[in-house]
């Protein structure tokens, strides 16, 4: 029965290749949001209506480079999105398993769109709140239901590279964002209104795209529509000869109907590894440090010295690098496999992080900015980085959790593995600035420690799942694995 699933017929066409797209411009909404709210946080405009006291502390000449934005309400301008998207996400789920994959990406981006609308016109801290809360709530709906999509509609022999199409749209979202605040920076008094407000053009791309693609034939089949779910696989493999796949998805999802309450049979044998796994890589992907250098990378440019054009325009250079270099899991993931691009990342963002800390421990001090050649070389490392976090931990983060889980818990497992990264990107995103104050350079050093722990959780517990269709992920994977098998010795 594997056999039969292994090579399956299927084309690449037109529409295939637009499900694809349509679909990851949820990640191109989720990444938008994560590159703007950093440049916006650092604009003068922006801070003088709303949070006047961090533009004062700014000014002062004298003041501690490290502590300059250390603000809590600040700090939950970003973080409050991600602690909405965390409820959010559950509610997803939901939706998701009851009414589709379709209609849930189509919610994701009405709340997107009300939130940017929000956002660009607020005249009050409450407002800008409310607005990121409805950004946080399209978050949660996206990120819950995009990464299944791509997983789903994807053929075995690229699932890999599709489903990372929604971490490399999140990438070119956070460039675009980079781009826009440089170009706004100049833009007084209005020009973070214009930012945010352009968050919902990526929301009306997806919005466009629920009317291009299908639903995907998992989930029609799950919810009892066996022809359409028929008639979708074809379109999404481009051939008519889907016999043997689709006997494959009605015999998964037959045996998802005998579980009547998926959340509560997470804490049982199939998927109690591949939960386990997806909340340890979500909060070690938040523990690398990317959204400490994504969300602030124009804070913390200034931190050592650039001024606000330089820092905003090395933030532009380090999303550049962000979106090439995830195209180099694209195209690797499914040769080189899953945990070979985990631990060779591991390696080169500790010799990153290392290097970050020893030139600002040595060289920054609380007032005072770095030279301009101990700057330059900071950068680099930054892209180095930045770099070996998007060919592996970022993208790989949602693709390992969305395809592990089998068909029974899937919609609720990646729940929790959405929600957890939401719940850690908030800690991160609440916490850093004051991180940030407290700990200075050193904080460099706390990360680099998680990586080194990220590194033995790859070698020890995470299994290899290149090439395993995703419906015999438990006989093929989970029960052969020398930690995993325990979970099934009463089966």
């Amino acid at each position: 029965m594997t056999t039969s699933i292994q090579a399956p017929n299927h084309k690449i066409t037109v529409y295939v290749v637009s499900c694809w797209i349509f679909a990851a411009f949820g990640g191109l909404m989720f990444g938008y949001d994560i590159g703007i709210s950093g440049g916006v946080s650092g604009m003068d405009d922006f801070l003088i209506k709303f949070f006047p006291n961090v533009y004062k502390r700014k000014l002062i000449a004298k003041e501690n480079n490290y502590c300059k934005y250390d603000d809590q309400l600040l700090q939950l301008f970003t973080s409050s999105l991600y602690l909405s998207a965390l409820v959010a996400s559950f509610f997803a789920s939901k939706a998701c398993s009851a009414l589709g994959r379709r209609p849930t990406i189509f919610m994701a981006s009405i709340f997107f769109i009300a939130g940017a609308i929000l956002s660009a016109a607020s005249e009050y801290r409450w407002m800008l709140i409310l607005g990121r809360i409805l950004f946080g709530v399209g978050v949660g709906f996206g990120n819950e239901t995009v990464p299944l999509f791509l997983t789903e509609v994807a053929p075995i022999q690229l699932r890999g590279a599709v489903n990372i199409m929604f971490q490399l749209f999140v990438t070119i979202g956070i460039f675009i964002a980079n781009l826009v605040n440089y170009g706004t920076s100049t833009m007084h008094p209005h020009g973070w209104r214009v930012s945010l407000g352009l968050a919902a053009v990526p929301a009306v791309l997806l919005l466009i795209g629920c009317f291009v693609i299908t639903d995907t034939p998992a989930s029609l089949i799950e919810r009892g529509k066996d022809e359409q779910g028929k008639a979708a696989l074809k379109k999404v493999r481009g051939v008519d000869d889907v016999e043997a796949e689709y006997k494959e998805l009605v015999a998964a999802c037959e045996q998802a109907k005998e579980i009547k309450h998926s959340f509560r049979n997470l804490m049982k044998g199939a998927s109690i590894p591949p939960l386990v796994i997806a909340i340890l890589i979500q909060i070690f992907q938040q523990f690398t440090g990317i959204n400490a250098i994504m969300f602030y990378a124009p804070v913390l440019f200034q931190t050592m010295g650039f001024k606000s054009d330089g820092a905003l325009l090395s933030s532009v250079i380090t999303g550049l690098v962000n979106v090439g270099s995830t195209f180099v899991s694209i195209f690797a993931v499914d040769k080189v496999g899953r945990k070979k691009l985990l631990l060779q990342a591991c390696c080169q963002m500790l010799i990153s992080h290392l290097a970050i800390g020893i030139i600002l421990t040595t060289s920054l001090r609380e007032t005072g900015s770095l030279n301009k050649t101990l700057a330059t070389v900071v950068v680099v490392f930054v892209c180095t980085f930045v770099m070996a976090f998007a060919w592996s931990w970022g993208p790989l983060g949602w693709l390992i959790p969305s395809e592990t889980f089998p068909m029974e818990t899937r919609t609720a497992g990646f729940a929790f593995a959405v929600s957890t990264n939401m719940l850690f990107t908030s800690v991160i995103a609440q916490a850093f600035l004051t991180m940030l104050c407290h700990m200075q350079a050193y904080i460099f050093f706390f990360f680099s420690g998680w990586i080194v722990l990220m590194g033995v959780f790859v070698i020890v517990l995470l299994p290899e799942t290149k090439g395993v269709p995703i419906e015999s992920m438990v006989d093929t994977v989970w029960k052969k694995h020398p930690v995993w098998k325990k979970c099934f010795k009463n089966e």
